[in-house]
């Protein structure tokens, strides 16, 4: 194997690697996102307004991380 093959090998897996941990992390945050969204539903008084910020951000996350997925059947 070529040192230029070897070298693009090892900037593919970073790329690779760059990409799951966004894609953990992504995962991470709306775990924790559903987690509060539970807990404000649980609440009399629910602050519709955090709930709406959390279905659109955990909304946004999973449109990321499909977009992520897709850049990995690449």
């Amino acid at each position: 194997m070529s040192e230029k093959t070897k070298d693009e090998l090892i900037d593919a897996q970073k790329q690779i690697i760059g990409i799951l941990f966004e894609v953990i992390k992504r995962l991470q945050a709306n775990n924790d996102l559903d987690e509060e969204y539970f807990q404000l539903i649980a609440k009399e008084d629910k602050n519709t307004t955090r709930l709406k910020e959390i279905i659109n951000e955990r909304t946004e996350n999973a449109k990321i991380v499909g977009r992520l997925l897709k850049q990995l059947e690449t």
